[in-house]
């Protein structure tokens, strides 16, 4: 009996410093999927601290408890053939590994930009400021840990793409990976916002692309 490869479950797990692009990446990818008919999810750090992580803090422990949750979600999902999309910010890399290993088929994205041009050109919330400045506690990748993937399947530099360059190497990786068929972009123009993840929204419900 064959398989179509569109049936296979799999996950695409987005890591990197808060502020990156994860989200906004992770929403493209999510209506490109869509577009190809497969069943897709988002499993997005913010929304899932609010409902299955709720009560949880950032100590490391609750950082790890948060991520195994969205993994063992993950792999409920991509087993029962679903294309799941996970976006936390995930800074450890003993916890990704596990969910690798508990997943099988799992896409590492590590979406990198450095704390620098983090704070400089991408805090609307101020909030690279202030933990530099020492206000806040416990921020990743100020003072508290980021361990970057050592062997992810892609490595995005969103300091030099432009988030439609970023989400065109995702395609052709998921694509040579063997995960879907085609690469090429079906979506264009305004994508109507999922709802499963904290991008900000335009009044139309499109997503507001404006930085």
């Amino acid at each position: 009996m064959t398989h179509h490869p569109e049936e296979k479950g799999f996950t695409v797990w987005f890591t990197g410093l808060s502020g990156a692009g994860k989200s906004t990446i992770a929403e493209m990818l999510f209506h490109e999927l869509r577009a190809r008919g497969l069943k897709t999810e988002i499993l997005d750090g913010d929304v899932v601290r609010q409902n299955l992580s709720k009560g949880l803090g950032f100590s490391k422990e609750d950082r790890d408890t948060n991520i195994r949750r969205i993994a063992f979600v993950a792999n409920l999902l991509t087993r029962n053939g679903v294309a799941s999309i996970c976006c936390p910010i995930s800074p450890y890399k003993a916890v990704r590994d596990e969910a690798r290993a508990l997943i099988g088929d799992f896409v590492e994205v590590y979406v990198y930009a450095t704390v620098q041009e983090l704070a400089e050109h991408r805090d609307p919330k101020g909030l690279y400021k202030k933990a530099l400045a020492g206000e806040i506690k416990g921020f990743t990748g100020v003072d508290d840990p980021y361990e970057p993937p050592e062997n992810a399947e892609l490595v995005l530099d969103t300091m030099v793409e432009e988030p439609v360059d970023s989400l065109q190497n995702v395609m052709k990786k998921l694509a040579e990976l063997g995960y879907i068929e085609d690469a090429t972009l079906l979506v264009e123009g305004k994508r109507q916002h999922s709802g499963f993840t904290d991008l900000r929204v335009t009044d139309e419900g499109h997503v507001d692309e404006g930085r």
